[in-house]
């Protein structure tokens, strides 16, 4: 029987929103996930059509809806816009808990994410915002991973810059908790992997277990840029996703290691070394 308290995932389709969905599934949650296309709707008992810039699909998504998990749209500079009056009407309808996915290089009231982490903290009874590090499936389902298979390559401007990389599966947990558990976390959680790694040695890693030469190479701000936009990010975002790259490089911001997995999930967090061997198979050429 379906535990009763039943929660939405904004962001069905993301690495977080899939993990997530699937835990609250083996713990017997009653919950939704969103999707902007409809077409992508196959459960229609757990899935509901949802878009951050159509606001009518605000009110069919909350119905019976207690807790809320929220991704900001993708490659929005500034998703306050669109998620406060989103946030406004959960509470509205009842909603007391809000869990937000930001990210570790972005403080309460700092760029993109920023104001909804203040939002959060100052308007809603019951809120975590998430602050994970860099993902390491950026490596096996992201921009690295056809740089890898293709040309044997890393391509950042990061430079020797180090990172405390995590699993998409350590957020989802930490996230699960955030939203499931009886009180409410009402904090932040910075959320690292065991090690602070650079560049470099994820390429070492990677080339080690594949057993192929993976290299990485450093490339200049201005063409980090013209990568996002021809990834079809926009000017402003594009911008401001090689400015974090850039304070990688000269402010050391991602350099650190967190015991939040730990302490709030009971289990360690997966290293780097063990993400690579378990997925070598996706850089391995047959």
């Amino acid at each position: 029987m379906k535990n009763q308290r039943k929660i939405l995932i904004t962001g069905g389709r993301g690495k977080t929103g899939t993990r997530i969905a699937e835990r609250l599934e083996q713990q017997g949650y009653s919950y939704k996930s969103t999707f902007r296309n409809t077409q992508d709707i196959t459960e229609p008992s757990n899935q509901v059509h949802f878009d951050w810039y159509d606001s009518s699909t605000f009110l069919p998504a909350l119905k019976d809806i207690e807790r809320v998990y929220l991704v900001a749209p993708v490659g929005d500079p500034e998703p306050i816009k669109v998620m406060k009056p989103f946030i406004e009407l959960a509470l509205e309808k009842g909603v007391r808990r809000f869990v937000l996915l930001s990210s570790a290089s972005i403080s309460e009231n700092g760029p993109v994410f920023g104001a909804v982490h203040q939002l959060l903290k100052e308007l809603t009874p019951e809120w975590t915002v998430l602050r994970p590090s860099y993902f390491m499936q950026n490596f096996t389902e992201g921009q690295h991973a056809a740089t890898i298979s293709n040309q044997d390559l890393i391509i950042r401007a990061a430079g020797q810059g180090k990172i405390g990389f995590v699993t998409a599966e350590d957020i989802a947990e930490v996230a699960v908790r955030a939203l499931v558990d009886d009180h409410a976390h009402n904090t932040e959680h910075m959320i690292t992997g065991p090690d602070s790694l650079s560049y470099d040695e994820v390429s070492q890693i990677i080339s080690h277990v594949t057993g192929r030469i993976i290299k990485h190479t450093s490339i200049e701000d201005h063409e980090l840029t013209r990568s996002w936009l021809a990834l079809g990010l926009g000017k402003e975002y594009a911008a401001f996703m090689t400015e974090l790259d850039r304070r990688i490089r000269e402010e050391g911001t991602e350099d650190l290691t967190t015991d939040s997995v730990l302490k709030v999930t009971g289990k360690a967090p997966v290293s780097f070394m063990d993400f690579a061997k378990k997925h070598a198979r996706v850089w391995t050429r047959e």
